[in-house]
């Protein structure tokens, strides 16, 4: 088997337990996102939210990964998450189903964008909830941000890959 390329040699799972295929991401700028909803850094989602808003028309997508290894910030069910994401914060991008993204359990495109895009000093493990992981149009990783980047700092990064 050869070792994924690129965004499209993933798939994900929606809240709802269907698996759906990363391919179809090709030709557009995404933003990879662990989220919490009981996190210090929550109140990300809204700029989350204002980005995809800007530039969705432009190619550009926002793929929030819920995930409860850091201080079990993401105890509930899909829909319970969904359902706090809509009404606190409007969310209209993609929530998939929950997942790992460290240790054995860890999903595959989390690996894959943690050797892509190793952290501080070539750290390969996610820190906290709201890392964010940089994608452009071919599906190549081009950046990971920390948990304290601000959605809005992304912006320039992003139209230049628009």
């Amino acid at each position: 088997m050869t070792e994924p390329a690129t965004i499209a040699d993933f798939s994900a799972r929606l809240p709802n337990g269907e698996t759906v295929s990363l391919a179809d991401r090709l030709g557009k700028v995404v933003l990879v996102v662990n989220t919490a909803s009981q996190c210090g850094f929550t109140p990300q989602y809204k700029g989350l939210e204002a980005l995809w808003r800007d530039y969705r028309d432009r190619g550009f997508e926002v793929i929030a990964f819920p995930c409860n290894q850091f201080g079990g910030q993401e105890p509930g069910s899909a829909d319970e998450i969904a359902q706090f994401c809509e009404v606190n914060f409007g969310l209209s991008f993609p929530l998939m189903g929950k997942v790992e993204v460290n240790g054995a359990n860890a999903d595959p495109l989390f690996a894959w964008l943690k050797a892509e895009a190793p952290g501080l000093l070539g750290s390969k493990a996610i820190k906290w909830n709201f890392t964010k992981f940089l994608i452009d149009r071919d599906g190549k990783v081009v950046r990971r941000y920390a948990p304290t980047d601000k959605p809005e700092a992304l912006a320039r990064d992003i139209e230049k890959l628009l």
